[in-house]
């Protein structure tokens, strides 16, 4: 199990890290917060051992920020110095599962370390989800691409989720904002765009692994399923072309899009046209 710690004494750090690799985990040290949200967006983790009082940290809004950027499900195990109910009552509130007054004892800590793992383990046998040769994990919160493992930061991992799981459909960056970071999608300038940009290459998104994403300027997302004897071509079009009307139709206006190189999302040359109704948007 991968352990974080954090904490401002070196000693309580030695003794969280002694007594999670005595258990054969493996114990990373922080003495800061933000670092420490960082590791956890960039990395995973199963285990987090955090004290709840550090100066100049704001423990309870640290532990909504870790919760965002790992999930629920991510065991989090406060050290206090003070057997105070309230702080107790407000760490448990804030997310956190469990908490040990110090000083701390190694065989103590040892005990509330396989509790929460042995809590944990259910999740591990949660079914895979597999979409041609991407296999998710969701215990892992990790990807397979044929096998081989890809590392992929939080949210790219549930970014990538969600557009496998809606595969087919046109998701407006309205929705994506609200389903990954659940927020107003003008606050985040193109923090979408960037993380896209991301999940498409280290996910390998081409024909050949039988899936695309398509860009359309002003409407949103899609992925789709391809094959990899498609007739993919290169070659600059307009994002979104009108086709022509007669004059007394009745049909439904269509229009024809392009998949064409999106410079923000850093997109390869494949183009791959199709038709597109304004009542499937």
């Amino acid at each position: 199990m991968r352990i974080a710690t954090l904490d401002n004494e070196r000693d309580q750090l030695r003794l969280v890290t002694h007594t999670a690799t005595g258990l054969g985990h493996e114990c990373h040290e922080y003495m800061d917060g933000a670092l420490l949200l960082q590791a956890v967006e960039a990395q995973r983790f199963e285990l987090l051992i955090l004290h709840w009082r550090l100066p100049g940290i704001d423990s309870p809004a640290l532990v909504k920020a870790l919760r965002r950027a790992a999930g629920n499900r991510l065991p989090i195990l406060f050290t206090t110095h003070r057997a105070d109910a309230a702080d107790m009552a407000m760490s448990l509130h804030a997310g956190a599962d469990d908490f040990m007054i110090s000083p701390i004892s190694g065989a103590e800590l040892e005990a509330r370390i396989c509790g929460l793992q042995r809590r944990s383990e259910p999740a591990l046998h949660e079914p895979q989800l597999a979409f041609g040769p991407y296999q998710f994990l969701p215990a892992w919160r990790t990807v397979k691409l044929n096998g081989v493992r890809v590392e992929l930061r939080s949210r790219e991992y549930d970014l990538a989720l969600f557009l496998f799981q809606n595969t087919g459909r046109l998701l407006s960056r309205e929705q994506l904002y609200q389903a990954i970071w659940g927020a107003d999608f003008r606050a985040l300038s193109r923090s979408l765009d960037t993380h896209l940009s991301r999940v498409r290459a280290k996910l390998d998104l081409r024909p050949a692994n039988g899936f695309l994403l398509a860009a359309l300027r002003g409407f949103g997302y899609r992925l789709e399923t391809v094959s990899a004897q498609e007739d993919v071509q290169a070659g600059p079009a307009p994002i979104l072309q009108e086709r022509p009307m007669k004059a007394n139709s009745a049909t439904t206006k269509s229009y024809t899009f392009v998949h064409a190189p999106e410079r923000e999302m850093g997109c390869g040359a494949l183009v791959r046209r199709a038709t597109l109704d304004l009542k499937d948007i």
